[in-house]
């Protein structure tokens, strides 16, 4: 009997799209443990108040919440520790280049699993939006969301 694995919901950070201007978008590897895979496959995760850094180098995602897998044994692991983020170092190089320019973050928008079953992340390279950008991308999604009613009407 041939199993697949089932599409694990997606673990989406919309404060972030509001927040923030996503400048560019990557995809990275995450490394977990067994019982962070499965506690996300369940959902149980939040990517509120989450953010990436570099440290020695390597691009890690602090404050990702992954609760705790409830049949793990002894080998438990914290909830909210350091996750290393998998790129190529030509890519590590080029956002760190990116992130010296005043304004720019990186943040993880999505936490998914890819169609192999492993665990990815989507990150962005973010600028803030002040109060006012904010309110106008509010006006200008309830004016779409307005045509889209009229264009289905007539």
């Amino acid at each position: 009997m041939y199993l697949r694995w089932v599409a694990a919901p997606a673990v989406v950070n919309r404060k972030a799209l509001y927040d923030y201007d996503i400048v560019e978008r990557y995809t990275t590897g995450i490394v977990l443990t067994g019982a962070e895979v499965k506690s996300l496959r369940s959902g149980g995760g939040q990517l509120q108040d989450a953010f990436c850094t570099f440290k020695d180098g390597e691009l890690y995602v602090i404050n990702l919440y992954i609760a705790p897998y409830k049949q793990a044994g002894y080998s438990r692991v914290a909830e909210r520790r350091p996750r290393k983020l998998l790129l190529r170092r030509e890519e590590l190089e080029r956002l760190r280049g990116r992130l010296t320019q005043k304004g720019l973050t990186l943040i993880p928008l999505r936490l998914f699993f890819s169609d192999r079953g492993w665990a990815k992340v989507e990150i962005g390279l973010a600028q803030g939006r002040r109060k006012y950008d904010k309110r106008q991308v509010l006006r200008e999604k309830e004016t779409r969301r307005e045509l889209e009613r009229l264009r289905k009407k007539y």
